[in-house]
């Protein structure tokens, strides 16, 4: 007894100082050069996303932030934790389909976390789920308010995702097996949490600008990552 209660003392202090040793990655993505203009479409087809977008809809392949930052990067951890294992998180990711639009466009998840797939406009939406390593799933979700639930059981960056119905709706899933990743916002950065000290590449994947990596090395500080994308 006394000698299990010692190893869980011991183990207790491993996570907690491993937990203290962990870095914090503060992952930006400037942006150099003329952004395309962004292409617009009708959407005619549609009478309710017509309504929505009486002058079209946008194309939000490159979305430039007014800091002359780029949005919708997927970053990650691509190499440095095998032999690793993490649970997945038992709180979905939410992609939604609203204002005849995707969103969120790029995402992640964990592989086996759910995914929770919502739509909240009243005209009929479809995800198909163009996955090469995953099962593909195609769906048709007609009704304001539907939900569906799925999850990959694989990783796989990255998963395209579009609709059938209304051809300018797409979206992109990067799947991992680690909680190591995000998805820069408005403002062209994002934090990678408790990284762990190690050796690691790191890797950013744009739809129009194509994946970069960079090789770190995490200590116990915290650290910026800069990914630079041109026009």
């Amino acid at each position: 007894m006394k000698k299990s209660l010692i190893i869980g003392a011991v183990l207790v202090l491993l996570l907690a100082s491993n937990a203290s040793h962990a870095a914090v990655i503060m992952v930006k993505t400037p942006f150099t050069g003329q952004a395309p203009a962004a292409e617009k479409i009708k959407a005619d087809a549609d009478p309710k996303c017509k309504v929505l977008h009486p002058d079209g809809i946008t194309i939000d392949e490159v979305i430039v932030n007014a800091n002359s930052t780029l949005r919708n990067v997927f970053v990650y951890v691509k190499d440095g934790l095998a032999g690793k294992t993490f649970e997945a998180p038992k709180t979905p990711v939410v992609f939604d389909q609203l204002g005849c639009q995707y969103n969120p466009r790029v995402f992640g998840i964990q592989v086996n976390q759910p995914l929770e797939i919502l739509n909240s406009d009243d005209t009929l939406h479809n995800v198909h789920a163009l996955a090469a390593n995953n099962t593909q799933f195609n769906l048709g979700m007609p009704i304001k308010g539907m939900k569906i639930k799925k999850t990959f059981s694989k990783p796989e960056v990255m998963i395209k995702i579009k609709c059938e119905v209304h051809p300018w709706m797409r979206a992109y899933a990067g799947v991992v097996d680690h909680p190591f990743y995000a998805v820069p916002g408005d403002e062209g950065s994002a934090q990678i949490k408790d990284l762990p000290p190690g050796e690691y590449t790191l890797e950013a994947w744009h739809e129009k600008y194509g994946a970069q990596t960079q090789k770190i090395t995490v200590t116990d500080q915290n650290q910026d990552v800069n990914f630079q994308f041109k026009a």
